[in-house]
């Protein structure tokens, strides 16, 4: 079934610091440089933490208001005409107060509804989701959406990795942090681009999670566990085809052909998972739209980075579809847009 269409009327996108090279980060971790380059494919990335010293230099909330802001000031955008707030993220700031709280009270908005989705990869798209069927009730009109990860807050940057087997040096040099916002509104404004299509689907069960993010309490503080782990080889081998399932399922959905697509907007992993699983998709006539060989794998904020990049370039009639697979444990995601 279509989902009912909403809008997006501008995006914002934050990234912290300046970009962090794959030759800045193997000294700083003690690893090969060429194996960065070759095994992840992936040439900078930002992280709100100094590198050096460890300091969180911006919070998570801090990257999404900067986002937030930057939507809110495009042309067609009115600030006093959001009437909620929904976050993504897998890596809010605490457990309470929910981090979207302190974004809403960074950005001087008071008395909406305020929610907070805890999802990795298709967080941002759960997001756009539950702004879509709110603005889709008729009892909104305009929302901010928001999605964003400090992925390098969970990483020990005392740890010796010198020595570390491939699977776990992967974490310390696949992601990166950042966060992006979205404007959804019931008519068209500002950019004009039509939400078609939200996709959101479990279907993970019996199956093992791909990557597990522990939430540490006082009583396993200090538990030899580290806060982050994946299953690297299930992740190759299950994404790309999951993703290939996703685009066939929303054409059929959306009616579509695939040769009517004129850009695609593959998953983000790394910018050799991304290269593999764009080939494996197979839409010659689409433009690829990625990001994450140059902001590394910032979680819920990619979506809107690519937006962002797609809207630069998207003509009147013209139509995107973004295909999104979480593998914590296994989520199909993606979204269709469509340029009135």
């Amino acid at each position: 079934m279509t989902t009912p269409t909403s809008y997006i009327a501008s995006i914002g996108t934050a990234l912290p610091g300046d970009p962090v090279d794959n030759a800045t980060l193997s000294k700083v971790l003690g690893i090969n440089e060429e194996w960065i380059e070759v095994f992840i494919g992936t040439r900078t990335r930002y992280f709100a933490r100094d590198l050096g010293t460890g300091v969180v230099r911006w919070s998570l909330a801090d990257l999404c208001a900067q986002a937030a802001e930057r939507a809110l000031a495009a042309p067609g955008v009115d600030p006093s005409e959001i009437e909620f707030i929904v976050l993504g993220t897998a890596t809010p700031d605490t457990l309470m107060p929910a981090t979207v709280n302190h974004v809403a009270d960074q950005l001087g908005l008071d008395q909406v509804p305020t929610l907070q989705l805890q999802s990795g990869c298709a967080g941002a798209v759960q997001a756009l989701g539950v702004a879509q069927s709110m603005i889709a009730s008729g009892q909104y009109r305009t929302g901010l959406v928001i999605g964003g990860d400090v992925c390098s807050k969970h990483l020990d940057l005392q740890r010796d990795v010198s020595g570390a087997a491939s699977g776990d040096l992967v974490n310390y040099v696949l992601f990166g942090d950042g966060a992006g916002a979205a404007v959804l509104t019931d008519e068209p404004r500002g950019q004009g681009v039509a939400l078609r299509q939200v996709l959101n689907r479990f279907t993970g069960l019996g199956r093992k999670p791909g990557q597990v993010i522990e939430w540490f309490g006082l009583a396993d503080r200090y538990d030899d566990r580290q806060a982050l782990t994946e299953d690297y080889k299930a992740i190759e081998e299950f994404v790309p085809v999951m993703a290939v399932e996703i685009l066939w399922e929303m054409l059929g959905e959306l009616d579509w052909e695939a040769d009517q697509l004129d850009y695609l907007l593959p998953p983000q992993l790394s910018g050799r998972m991304t290269r593999r699983i764009t080939e494996e998709l197979d839409v010659p006539t689409a433009k690829e739209i990625s990001c994450v060989a140059d902001t590394g794998n910032n979680g819920n904020a990619l979506p809107f980075l690519q937006m962002e990049k797609l809207l630069e370039g998207m003509s009147g009639g013209e139509r995107a579809l973004a295909v999104a697979v979480e593998s914590s444990k296994w989520i199909k995601a993606g979204f269709a847009l469509e340029k009135i």
